[in-house]
């Protein structure tokens, strides 16, 4: 399978505040090389009902992947937020998604989750849950199934993957 995705606690943190903060769905790339997320680049949800659907903005969709063309950041999948609260994959998301390989992190009611699109999967025949890493300053945490963060925005604690070292 490969190296975990990483992301850095700042990343994750920022995005959790964004979209908790956000009566409409925010979204945007995941950006990085060899499973390492560099970089979360937000994009304008254009969908037609953002409260309840996101759709990134084809314009900085095709400016992430001109870029990856010439050297730069590969698109190794999006992120959006479910205002519901719910960090799992809707049946929308899975009837939207390509069975493609690519990343989905979904964000909501403090939470993050990381899910990959796949034929057959286990959520919705669509998404199949993946563990991750999370660097904060020179520790790694991994397996990690989701993280939560307080209300105050100071403590992310870690749900990790039965069997894990905890």
């Amino acid at each position: 399978m490969g190296m975990e995705p990483e992301f850095s606690s700042e990343a994750l943190r920022a995005l959790i505040e964004q979209a908790d903060g956000s009566a409409t769905e925010i979204c945007g790339l995941m950006l990085g090389t060899a499973g390492r997320i560099e970089r979360l680049v937000a994009a304008h949800n254009v969908a037609d009902d953002p409260a309840r659907h996101f759709e990134i903005d084809p314009a900085a969709l095709f400016e992430a992947l001109r870029a990856e063309r010439r050297g730069g950041a590969a698109v190794l999948g999006w992120y959006h937020s479910h205002p519901s609260g719910d960090p799992d994959p809707s049946a929308t998301d899975a009837a939207q998604a390509a069975a493609d390989g690519r990343l989905w992190l979904i964000a909501g009611g403090g939470r993050v989750r990381l899910w990959r699109a796949v034929a057959d999967g286990e959520r919705h025949g669509r998404f199949d849950a993946v563990r991750f890493a999370v660097r904060t300053g020179g520790h790694v945490e991994k397996d990690c199934e989701a993280v939560h963060m307080d209300r105050a925005g100071r403590t992310m604690t870690f749900a990790k993957a039965q069997g894990s070292p905890h």
